[in-house]
């Protein structure tokens, strides 16, 4: 793939509005949805898609004016370097079918890998409607139970970044308020209507007969798979949620339950709030499991207010741990995806990766680690379904690109380069950082980092330009992480430890 050229960082300003008011006005093309493929990181696509005569070229761009933060955007700039940077390095043109991301899910054909994750976002009838019109391969129904659900209000908090995007996300949401039959129906209007889209039921049950009577009426009703509950953290009393998928000896009693009442396949949703998964997914094998889904939300305390001093979300003064999700968890929910993928006994099971995925990039990391399909909520609820058209373009093109013929393809290929422990690495050489003089604006930030942070290995010259002393890097590239231009990058050539100490002495 070729080097990035624009991120988010270049249309920050970008509400991602509905009914956007810059391709009202525009007469040529279709500014909005452009803006929105660079900022779900498919700025490929969008050079694509953008008119091969160049309409923006000579434009007075009525788009900035109409644009809501007006002219804080660059509109006009942006969609002139999708036809002048991005477009002349690409290598193929757009696919024409999106046959490669046709995939399997238990001997279950779907027709891309990605479906909406147990929440809020799949929780109705016209909800999954609308995300299966949209292009969504399949939802995974809020989770179905017989318990009386009262939520509490507000439920939902978040961390935001610099640009105020949510990041990070904490929910004190449980199950399904409707009732066991109410969902039924749902799910048979949905198959009526909706017969090759996929159903993945999410049920949870309070004992064995539960268990085993939620998986039957599930299968009776149209669900094409079952995904057992494990882990919600928001539903503590008793043996329920994140209680069970901390124990195995429960995970495999109750997938074993399940499995009595139901033909098809099952997945055991796991909790990440454990040292690790593995435990607890051999437990859900023993017990009839055909894979499992990971990451469910992690457990959390955010938003201390420092004038009453509660956490959020409040409710009448009181708050409560709550599940942690959005782009933050991504690492940790990559973590437990290379340790299932990593595990003899999945091996030919399914693994569906959540935690965190916003683009197709997200999605392709969980896919190369091991996951069969990804799934998605909090990107959803802050960006819409329409986020589909990117997740699926993006990682179409890029199968396309390197030559791959289907998403199974490339699945599990990066497992072999992910140790447990950082003793297998190599440390012999270090990667020098490269600096860019024709991207840098002379800020000094990297140098403060590496004074403050890092080895003391770079001075700023008299053009303000970084200068590094070799004998002091050890190539940590907190350098590279930090400078806000990307300005710099790694060197291509590894230098030996012992050549540096050789020209200290």
């Amino acid at each position: 793939m070729f080097e990035k050229k624009l991120y988010r960082s270049d249309m920050l300003k970008c509400a991602l509005c509905y009914d956007a008011p810059c391709s009202k006005v525009c007469e040529k093309l279709d500014p909005a949805n452009l803006l929105r493929s660079i900022w779900f990181d498919n700025e490929y696509i969008a050079s694509l898609n953008y008119p091969s005569a160049n309409p923006c070229l000579d434009c007075d761009a009525p788009c900035e004016d109409a644009c809501l933060h007006k002219k804080e955007v660059k509109i006009r700039d942006l969609m002139l370097k999708l036809n002048n940077d991005v477009r002349p390095e690409l290598e193929i043109d757009m696919p024409d079918n999106e046959d490669r991301l046709r995939c399997d899910f238990c001997g279950i054909s779907l027709e891309n890998p990605f479906l909406l994750s147990s929440s809020v976002v799949a929780s109705n009838y016209d909800m999954c409607a609308r995300a299966f019109e949209a292009g969504w391969a399949g939802v995974s129904f809020k989770t179905i139970c017989s318990f009386d659900i009262h939520e509490a209000s507000p439920r939902f908090s978040a961390i935001s970044g610099d640009n105020g995007t949510i990041i990070g996300f904490k929910n004190i949401e449980q199950l399904s308020d409707h009732s066991v039959e109410e969902n039924m129906k749902v799910f048979r209007r949905l198959k009526e209507n909706y017969p090759k889209k996929f159903i993945l039921a999410s049920i949870m049950g309070k004992d064995d007969a539960e268990w085993e009577s939620l998986a039957r009426k599930c299968e009776e009703n149209g669900a094409d798979a079952l995904e057992l509950n494990f882990s919600c953290p928001n539903m503590m009393d008793g043996e329920l949620g994140s209680t069970i998928g901390q124990v195995p000896e429960l995970v495999e009693r109750f997938t074993a339950a399940a499995r009595r009442g139901a033909h098809i396949p099952i997945l055991a949703k796991l909790t990440p709030n454990v040292a690790t998964m593995s435990e607890a997914a051999e437990a859900a094998l023993r017990g009839g499991a055909d894979g499992v889904a990971a990451i469910n939300t992690i457990k959390s305390v955010a938003n201390i207010n420092i004038h009453t001093y509660v956490s959020a979300p409040a409710v009448h003064g009181m708050s409560a741990v709550g599940g942690y999700s959005g782009n933050a968890v991504k690492p940790i929910a990559l973590r437990f995806i290379a340790e299932l993928g990593q595990n003899p006994a999945m091996k030919g099971k399914h693994i569906s990766g959540m935690g965190g995925i916003e683009t197709w990039r997200d999605a392709l990391e969980f896919i190369l680690l091991g996951a069969g399909s990804v799934q998605v909520t909090t990107a959803v609820m802050q960006y819409g379904y329409r986020i589909i058209d990117d997740l699926k373009s993006g990682l179409n093109y890029y199968l396309a690109e390197k030559g791959f013929r289907s998403v199974e393809e490339v699945r599990g290929l990066a497992l072999d380069s992910v140790s447990e422990t950082t003793d297998a690495l190599e440390r012999d050489t270090i990667l020098f950082p490269h600096f860019h003089p024709d991207k840098c604006i002379g800020c000094g930030r990297c140098m403060i980092s590496c004074m403050d942070g890092g080895h003391q290995a770079i001075r700023l010259n008299e053009d303000r330009r970084p200068v590094l002393d070799g004998s002091k890097c050890v190539g940590c590239h907190l350098c590279v992480l930090v400078c806000p231009q990307k300005a710099i990058s790694s060197a291509k050539k590894r230098i030996y430890r012992k050549a540096i100490k050789k020209d200290k002495e």
